[in-house]
């Protein structure tokens, strides 16, 4: 369950980063409306909180390497796309497999 919440928190910042960016074009070079950052501020920046919070789950859960994989996952959080590009590495890599509880 929590490596689904993984991939659609994925998602959901991923695109919700390219709404604010959106966002921000119209209000800061078409200078036409501020109205797309108002709203998608505040969503990305929950959605981005989201992440990073279930980033460390995944990461406790899968024991995930501090200065790799979990450096990566939360890095690949800041440019537009890339938890896109995170999450399909991860699963390619097998890091996203399920791990036996403790």
């Amino acid at each position: 369950m929590l490596i689904r919440i993984f991939k659609v928190v994925a998602v959901l910042e991923a695109f919700s980063w390219l709404a604010l960016l959106i966002g921000m074009y119209f209000k800061w070079i078409a200078q036409t409306s501020e109205v797309g950052v108002q709203i998608f501020g505040p969503i990305h920046g929950g959605v981005f909180v989201a992440y990073v919070a279930v980033t460390a789950l995944v990461a406790r859960r899968q024991r995930w390497p501090l200065f790799w994989t979990t450096a990566l996952a939360l890095g690949a959080s800041i440019p537009p796309f890339f938890t896109l590009w995170f999450e399909r590495w991860a699963v390619r890599a097998g890091r996203l497999d399920a791990v036996p509880a403790r």
